[in-house]
């Protein structure tokens, strides 16, 4: 035990001294927990305590696919028999006032679409595999987002601003639902771009620091990069565990001197998150004990597609043991040339592993309550950039979800006839977020936080729940 001298105060510093601060009394519960073999899910003091929905939820959890830079949606999913038709004609109307680059006339795409399943699908010959899903798949083809730029449209999606610092969706989840497992964090973003925005689009902004994402690895890494540091230098977990009750003390001697500190009370908590993760990440990150067939499905035979096969089956494996948000981050899908080229191998990279996770979940029945969702910051220009490329497109784009709540086999949403505007039935990335907490059972207009004297949402003043693609 540490001794302090006493010191006089103020009336204000006792008043406040005799709160203790909350951090402290989640910090004792979460040492009386670990003593006494409490299990690892269910409630728990805290701001990560497993918390009921404002109304039944169809999705406990979340996995989202990011395809960093932008794939073009006439490319994929968005069939336009149009663009082949009036190849090398300027667009009949005018063009967005702010563009990115300068592009020229209407370009067809180099692939072939077809139709998968019963639902008459028509999706192009780069995704087969997730193709052959499509029944399973509902499509919203008439998203739109407000900026041209990777930057601004990237924290635009993630957190709902593309001009200030706003709390990430994983964030706004966490702070909504809390977590189905103590011992692991309940936002996990693998393999996060650390430009276009870096950690403010995994950040958890003014809402308590314990709703952060947690990053693995980075910046197009590896699939084997996908990991966590060991916390310590050694010594076992005795020694680690000394060495955090001894840090604890100190913090709550400061607590007392000091009144509730938000920062250092998230501290507190990430040191025992930390500690905690040890008993459980590491077997969750061996995919060792997987069977032959389940890597095999993944595409870890297949170095083309190993990567990102491992880092899907990582988020299957996260998933079902509790985290609640886990994005997976591939790219660069950003391609003003080269576009043949660089949209077919990045598509070969991902559409035998997504196609995997999606019968993976559908398989163990989890698709029932896991909700899975792919889609990049913005479309591409149907009209060409170069001669083999195509420009930034925040103004018509495609995302698609499947699992948990929505409608399989559908497509909500329509394109003009080349692909450039929106016609019918526009959902703005506003609506897309209520959409997402509605089918965690969460009402966007009441998941708020108050700070700076106003009361902030994810969707901040705007947004509808897109209701016809909910099943």
């Amino acid at each position: 035990m540490l001794h302090t001298l006493p010191s006089p105060i103020t009336r204000r510093q006792a008043l406040r001294q005799c709160g203790v601060g909350f951090g402290a009394l989640a910090f004792a519960d979460l040492l009386a927990r670990a003593s006494s073999g409490a299990p690892r899910t269910g409630s728990m003091a805290g701001p990560l305590q497993a918390r009921s929905p404002h109304f039944a939820a169809r999705a406990k959890r979340v996995i989202f696919l990011f395809m960093h830079g932008g794939p073009s949606h006439v490319d994929t999913f968005d069939y336009k028999p149009a663009l082949l038709r009036d190849s090398g004609k300027p667009l009949p109307y005018e063009k967005p006032r702010v563009q990115f680059s300068k592009t020229g006339n209407l370009r067809p795409s180099p692939w072939t679409f077809r139709p998968y399943g019963q639902s008459g699908a028509m999706i192009s010959d780069l995704f087969p595999n997730v193709g052959a899903l499509a029944d399973e798949i509902c499509f919203l083809k008439s998203i739109h987002g407000t900026n041209e730029a990777h930057g601004g449209a990237l924290l635009k999606l993630h957190t709902g601003s593309d001009t200030f610092v706003r709390p990430s969706m994983g964030s706004w989840i966490s702070y909504g639902l809390g977590t189905e497992n103590q011992n692991l964090p309940s936002f996990i973003t693998i393999n996060p771009t650390k430009g276009h925005g870096g950690v403010g689009n995994w950040s958890s902004a003014f809402l308590p620091a314990t709703h952060q994402g947690t990053p693995i690895g980075g910046g197009n890494a590896k699939g084997d990069s996908a990991s966590i540091a060991y916390l310590g230098a050694g010594g076992g977990t005795a020694r680690q565990r000394a060495q955090l009750d001894l840090l604890a003390e100190i913090n709550r001697q400061q607590l007392l001197q000091t009144g509730p500190d938000a920062e250092l009370e998230a501290r507190i908590q990430s040191f025992e998150l930390a500690f905690k993760m040890q008993t459980e990440a590491p077997e969750v990150f061996d995919l060792n004990g997987e069977t032959v067939v389940t890597r095999a499905l993944y595409g870890l035979d297949d170095p083309k597609t190993e990567s990102f096969g491992k880092q899907c089956l990582l988020a299957r494996r996260l998933s079902e043991r509790g985290v609640r948000f886990v994005q997976i981050t591939h790219g660069y899908w950003d391609q003003h040339e080269k576009l043949t080229e660089d949209h077919g191998r990045l598509a070969r990279e991902v559409d035998r592993p997504i196609a995997a996770l999606l019968r993976d979940l559908k398989s163990r029945g989890l698709l029932e309550d896991t909700l899975v969702w792919w889609g990049g910051e913005f479309g591409r220009t149907p009209t060409v950039q170069g001669s083999d490329g195509r420009d930034h497109h925040p103004h018509a784009f495609t995302m698609w979800l499947a699992g948990a709540g929505v409608k399989p086999g559908f497509s909500y949403g329509i394109t003009d006839e080349y692909g450039f505007y929106l016609a019918d039935q526009k959902v703005h990335i506003h609506d897309f977020h209520a959409t997402l907490l509605h089918l965690l059972g969460l009402d966007h207009e009441q998941l708020t936080f108050r700070y700076a004297g106003r009361d902030f949402r994810l969707t901040d003043v705007a947004g509808n729940v897109v209701r016809k693609i909910l099943a």
